[in-house]
C-alpha cells in the first residue's frame, strides 16, 4: 500500500518490471549528501538545454531523476515527521537542483569580475556561486509545493510542473526579477516550437517544457498501460503539435518591409577594459565613425543611403550631451536624412543641494546635434548599475560599489509605462537597454502598439561565453511574443534584425567587428494572443496542473479501515 502523505512510490516498484525501475529505485533511496549531489548534477545537466547548446533531451536528463528523487523524499524525512518533513526534504532537493542548474548556466557571470580584476576579482565567488545559491531558493520552494501535491503515477508530473513553473514566475518578478534561462527557453530556441510563445508566453512554455521533459519518469513505474506510457506519449504528441502549429504559423516568404527605412547597425567590438577609459575617447569615437561610413557592398556606399544608424549601449566613455565638439563631429559625419540612435550615459543638471543624477539612455543625434526625445533605462541591473537601497549605505561603507563606475550609480527613468519612443522616420519604437529585453510582457507598451523593438546592449562584460548568446535568444523570443520585429545593436555581439516570427534576417556574431545593413520588417497586423491576454493562459495552465495533481492525490489517498483511530 502506498503512503500518500509520505509518497513511498519508488520503494514499492517491482525491480524487474522495466529497465528503468531498478535505476529509479536506487535514485529514490539515496540520502544525505549523495542525494543533494545527485540533484545538483541533474540541475547542471539542464543547462545544456539552454542557449547556445539547445540540447532539449538534456532537460529530460535533468528532470526525470528529479522526479525519482522526490519520490524518495519521504524516506529522507522520516525523522522530521510526515508532511512538513517531506516538504522540507523536497525543498533541499529543489535548492540543490536549482543551485546546479544556475551555476552551470550562469558561470559566465564571473567574466564581469575580471574586467577590473584589481577591484572586483575577489568578489567573483559571490557572482558565480552566491547568486545561484540564493536563486536556488525559488526552486526549493517550488519543489516543496510540488511534493505537497505528490502522488504515485502521472499526477506527480503535473505537480512538478505546478511547482517549478510557479517558482520560475516568482524568480522573474520578485526582488526586481531575474527570469534568465527560465526553463521555457528550452522550447524557445527552435523556430517552430517558439511560435507557441505568441499565445502562452515564456512562462507558458515553461509549463510545457517541464511536463514534457519530466514525463518519461513514469516509464519506471510499476503496472502498465496508460499510467506508464500515457505521459511520455502525450509529451511527444505535445511537441509534435507545437512543431506542426509553428511550421504552419511561420510564412514561407519574408515579411513585408517598412518603406523608406534603411538601417545600419554598428558593432565596434571594443574590449570592455578599454571601453570606459576616458583616455580612449578619441579612438572610440573615430572607430564608430569609421565603421559607420564603411562601404559594405557595391550598392551600399557608406551612409549615403542609410536612414537610421544604430550604435549600442553606452557607446561613449564620456557624456556626449555635454560635449559640443563631439556632437559637431558626429553631426558633420551624418548625411542629410540620416539619424543616429545610440546608447549613451547622460546626466541631469542637479538642483541646488542635490547630487548629479546619471542615466543609462538612448539618445538621437542629427546633423544639428541632439534631436527629439530620449529613453532612460527603467529596469537597472542590481549591483551592476546601482546598489539596492536597503544595502546601499552598508556596502559603500565597506568600500564596495557597482560595476559601472558612475558616482552613486545610475538612476532609473521616471516613466514606468514604457511609452513608445518617437524616432523620426520610424514607426513607434519600444526601446530597451541591456537585460530589459529578458522580461516577457514588459518590453513594450500595450496601449499604443509599437512598430519595432529596439534593444541596445553591451555584453562585452562577458566575453565570448554563453552569456551573450543566451541574452540574444531571450530578446529574440520577445519578438515572437509581441509580434513585433527586433532591432538589436550590441557592442561585441550579437547584433541582429529579427522579424516578428523570430526569423533572423541578419546578424553579427559574438566577437566580430562590422556593420549590418538591413531593411525593417513590418510588425504583424494583429496583436498576438499573448499581447492581448498576457499571462492569463499561463495562469490557467499553472492552476490546471495544480488541480490535476490535487485530484490525483485525493484519488490515491488510502481509505482508513473502519474503526481506525484518526
Amino acid at each position: 500500500m502506498h503512503d500518500t502523505d509520505t509518497g513511498r512510490v519508488a520503494l514499492t516498484l517491482p525491480a524487474a518490471t522495466f529497465g528503468l525501475a531498478p535505476l529509479a529505485h536506487r535514485v529514490a533511496l539515496t540520502a544525505g549528501w549523495t542525494r543533494l549531489a545527485l540533484a545538483w548534477l541533474a540541475g547542471a545537466c539542464g543547462a545544456l538545454a539552454m542557449p547556445p547548446f539547445g540540447f532539449l533531451p538534456a532537460l529530460c536528463i535533468a528532470l526525470v531523476p528529479t522526479v525519482w528523487l522526490l519520490d524518495g523524499a519521504a524516506t529522507a524525512s522520516s525523522r522530521l515527521g510526515r508532511r512538513a518533513g517531506t516538504a522540507l526534504a523536497a525543498g533541499l532537493i529543489g535548492w540543490a537542483w536549482g543551485f546546479g542548474y544556475l551555476t552551470a548556466g550562469l558561470w559566465w557571470l564571473g567574466a564581469a569580475f575580471l574586467v577590473e580584476a584589481d577591484q572586483f576579482a575577489y568578489l567573483m565567488p559571490l557572482g558565480v556561486l552566491g547568486l545561484p545559491a540564493v536563486l536556488g531558493l525559488f526552486y526549493g520552494a517550488g519543489f516543496s509545493a510540488a511534493r505537497l501535491l505528490w502522488s504515485p503515477g502521472p499526477g506527480r508530473i503535473a505537480a512538478l510542473a505546478f511547482g517549478v513553473a510557479g517558482a520560475e514566475w516568482l524568480r522573474g518578478h520578485l526582488f526586481t526579477g531575474f527570469p534568465w534561462n527560465a526553463l521555457g527557453m528550452a522550447l524557445g530556441q527552435n523556430l517552430w516550437l517558439m511560435q507557441a510563445a505568441s499565445v502562452i508566453g515564456l512562462y507558458g512554455l515553461t509549463v510545457l517544457a517541464v511536463l514534457c521533459a519530466a514525463a518519461p519518469a513514469t516509464l519506471a513505474d510499476g503496472g502498465g498501460g496508460v499510467r506508464r506510457w500515457g505521459p511520455p506519449v502525450g509529451a511527444l504528441l505535445v511537441l509534435a503539435v507545437l512543431g506542426l502549429g509553428g511550421a504552419l504559423r511561420v510564412p514561407a516568404g519574408p515579411m513585408p518591409e517598412v518603406p523608406d527605412v534603411r538601417l545600419r547597425l554598428v558593432q565596434a567590438n571594443i574590449p570592455q577594459d578599454a571601453r570606459f577609459n576616458p583616455r580612449n575617447r578619441e579612438g572610440i569615437l573615430e572607430r564608430y565613425l569609421g565603421l559607420s561610413d564603411s562601404a559594405t557592398a557595391p550598392d551600399r556606399q557608406g551612409l549615403s543611403d542609410v536612414t537610421h544608424l544604430i550604435w549600442p549601449e553606452s557607446s561613449f566613455p564620456f557624456l556626449i550631451q555635454r560635449d559640443p565638439q563631439a556632437l559637431r563631429r558626429i553631426g558633420s559625419a551624418l548625411p542629410p536624412g540620416t539619424l543616429l540612435v545610440t546608447g549613451a550615459a547622460r546626466a541631469d543638471e542637479p538642483l541646488p543641494g542635490e547630487r548629479l543624477h546619471f542615466y543609462n539612455s538612448i539618445l538621437m543625434i542629427g546633423q544639428d546635434g541632439l534631436v527629439g526625445g530620449r529613453y532612460d533605462k527603467l529596469h537597472l541591473v542590481p549591483f551592476g548599475e546601482y546598489l539596492p537601497g536597503p544595502v546601499d549605505s552598508l556596502l559603500r561603507a565597506l568600500g564596495l560599489k557597482q560595476f559601472v563606475a558612475v558616482p552613486g550609480g545610475f538612476t532609473a527613468g521616471e516613466s514606468h509605462e514604457r511609452p513608445p519612443l518617437a524616432v523620426p522616420g520610424l514607426p513607434p519604437v519600444a526601446p530597451s537597454i541591456c537585460y530589459e529585453a529578458i522580461f516577457p510582457g514588459a518590453v513594450a507598451s500595450h496601449r499604443e502598439r509599437p512598430g519595432l523593438l529596439l534593444n541596445v546592449t553591451n555584453d562585452g562584460w562577458f566575453g565570448d561565453t554563453p552569456g551573450p548568446r543566451q541574452h540574444f535568444a531571450q530578446a529574440r523570443l520577445r519578438a515572437v511574443e509581441e509580434g513585433i520585429p527586433l532591432v538589436r545593436a550590441a557592442n561585441t555581439g550579437i547584433s541582429a534584425v529579427v522579424d516578428p516570427y523570430g526569423r533572423v534576417t541578419g546578424m553579427l556574431s559574438v566577437g566580430t567587428e562590422g556593420v549590418l545593413d538591413r531593411n525593417l520588417p513590418r510588425n504583424l497586423r494583429e496583436r498576438t494572443t499573448y499581447v492581448r491576454f498576457g499571462d492569463v493562459f499561463f495562469t490557467i495552465m499553472l492552476l490546471g496542473c495544480g488541480v490535476m495533481a490535487l485530484v490525483a492525490r485525493v484519488r490515491r489517498a488510502p481509505v482508513p479501515p473502519r474503526g481506525a483511530s484518526m
